[in-house]
């Protein structure tokens, strides 16, 4: 694959905007949990919430440090997806995941999620983390082949509002 992870940044703003309304045109209205159209956030208040989840200084107290990137194909530089690591490990975000990750609509099915999350694996290696949880629902067949490729282990499972959720764990 021939993509890099890129924080969001004020340049990105146009390519971001295609980027989510994608989403939206699909009918999909949650991007990776980060970008609620319903919210109608914009870019500028994303872009400053995102950047202060960075830091234990200036994340929300609801909430825990996060680094977002943008997975850019390097050969056209459009944004084939996102993804986000969150640096706690306390059981709430262990059941529901320190791992995130979109593809675009038109880019799936052709392996960068994958990529994506082997890409995440290295940040989290530099970040002195032993160990990721990722959970996904019973049903997204896509996510869990992502996970198993990066040799993601079963841990449990767990229903939440009506759904079977399963939880992975990565070992570093």
């Amino acid at each position: 694959m021939n993509i890099a992870l890129i924080r969001p940044s004020i340049e990105l703003k146009d390519k971001v905007i295609e980027y989510w309304d994608e989403f939206y045109s699909n009918g999909e209205n949650f991007i990776d949990d980060t970008k609620d159209y319903e919210q109608k956030e914009t870019y500028e208040d994303w872009l400053t919430r995102v950047t202060n989840d960075t830091s234990e200084k200036t994340v929300s107290k609801d909430w825990v440090v996060t680094d977002t990137f943008f997975a850019i194909r390097k050969s056209d530089n459009k944004i084939i997806g996102m993804t986000e690591l969150r640096h706690s490990t306390d059981e709430i975000i262990k059941d529901f995941g320190q791992v995130g990750y979109d593809v675009r609509p038109s880019e799936r099915n052709k392996g960068y999620a994958t990529e994506m999350l082997k890409m995440l694996i290295v940040v989290a290696k530099e970040a002195q983390m032993n160990e990721l949880y990722i959970s996904v629902k019973k049903t997204n067949l896509p996510s869990i082949k992502v996970i198993t490729n990066n040799d993601g282990i079963f841990e449990k499972s767990f229903e939440y509002y009506n759904q079977i959720v399963y939880v992975y764990k990565i070992l570093l």
